[in-house]
């Protein structure tokens, strides 16, 4: 446990951690508005510009499998540095593709590298706090991530405006440069080196069966992968149902899209007031329950055709919920393997985004002429990661 004047503690700490956590939600949202141009642009289908989302994040849940464990191995810091120079280079060959099949491919290559990241992140915490001050402290860092979320999309609509859409990835090869800058400088290592774990492939792989063999395991990283899928699901499709369902303007998606990091907001900071007295269980049974509500409201917001904000303030319910799940799942299932806390971020990161690939893969290939895809997966997604939770993980 750290104590008060620690650098863990201190403010440019928690920023330097913040925006290295905001690397992925860039890399996401930053380039949504500018989806429909990229497939003018580009001259394909939207679903082939989809599949470029689709490719990042297949890319992260593979990475994340191997750089926890890496990280568990040689360190925190070194693989951190490492993985944001390879992001901060597939951005720019990102900027430079010259066809979608290209753009897929690096794009994949960026979604490995930045997955570094985010394990790190949460091994780097979980190496200095217990369980409930790890899920406070990862809610105030992620507090600081939803900057990113909030400006990302207005950003990048007008980026694209302005500078056209290859800007987006130049804007977030730049920014990464400045974090390895940040990281050299200013972040200690956590992991001492006589408690790393040598790094052997039959060993991780039990670690990782050890894990998958748990009821309780299987069921909160489940209850956080079916939650960020449901996300995932608006991440995929949200900008084409509003700006070519709704007409809504490529400016005014980065607003809609603002409130729901403002529910982000909100619900981070109950969560960072209330996990240490109510613990992380009970924030976690919290936020499913308004997630479970946030994805009854969207199907009905179709049933009795409320339009716009039938799918507005639903899904700014459903995002808002995103933080306290997915520190609350973290912190427990941490609190469970301390003594593997990159290995365990692994696997959970993997299994997190390789649900959400595959469901944002199969709503992409879904008829997109109605909300329905979208709202029938999204309150699917919130049932089953309630039904993960109350049915293996509630009595860990």
């Amino acid at each position: 446990m750290t104590t008060k004047d620690s650098p863990s503690l201190s403010l440019p700490f928690i920023l330097i951690l913040g925006a290295i956590g905001a690397l992925t939600p860039l890399a996401i949202d930053m380039y949504l508005p500018a989806m429909p141009t990229i497939a003018r642009d580009l001259a394909v289908s939207p679903s082939l510009v989809q599949t470029t989302l689709t490719a990042y994040t297949a890319g992260f849940a593979i990475g994340q499998l191997l750089h926890g464990p890496l990280a568990d191995s040689y360190g925190r810091k070194p693989i951190l540095l490492v993985g944001i120079f390879l992001f901060a280079v597939a951005a720019m060959f990102s900027a430079m593709s010259q066809g979608i099949v290209e753009l897929t491919w690096v794009r994949a290559a960026q979604g490995f590298a930045g997955a570094a990241a985010a394990v790190i992140i949460q091994a780097l915490v979980r190496d200095m706090f217990e369980r409930e001050e790890f899920a406070r402290m990862m809610s105030f860092i992620t507090l600081v991530m939803t900057v990113a979320p909030l400006i990302a999309p207005m950003l990048g609509g007008y980026l694209a405006i302005w500078f056209g859409w290859r800007s987006i990835f130049w804007v977030l090869a730049v920014f990464a440069m400045i974090i390895i800058v940040a990281v050299a400088m200013k972040i200690p290592e956590t992991l001492p080196v006589e408690r790393r774990l040598p790094f052997h492939l039959g060993s991780t792989l039990r670690n990782y069966v050890k894990m998958l063999t748990s009821k309780q395991a299987v069921g909160l990283i489940f209850c956080s992968g079916f939650s960020f899928a449901g996300m995932f699901t608006f991440l995929t499709v949200g900008a084409f149902v509003y700006i070519d369902l709704y007409h809504v303007s490529t400016e005014d998606f980065g607003l809609l899209f603002g409130l729901n990091v403002v529910c982000l907001i909100l619900m981070t900071s109950i969560n960072g007031r209330l996990v240490k007295k109510m613990g992380s269980h009970w924030m976690l049974r919290f936020g499913l329950t308004v997630q479970f509500i946030a994805g009854v409201g969207l199907v009905c917001g179709q049933v009795f055709n409320l339009g716009l904000w039938g799918v507005v303030i639903p899904v700014m319910l459903f995002v808002g919920t995103i933080s306290i799940i997915g520190s609350n799942t973290m912190a427990c299932l941490l609190g469970k393997y301390p003594h593997m806390a990159g290995t365990a971020s692994s696997l959970a990161g993997t299994m997190r985004f390789g649900t959400g690939t595959v469901i944002g893969g199969m709503v992409a290939m879904m008829p997109d002429a109605t909300v329905w895809p979208m709202a029938l997966t999204m309150a699917t997604c919130a049932t089953l990661s309630a039904g993960f939770y109350w049915l293996l993980s509630r009595n860990a």
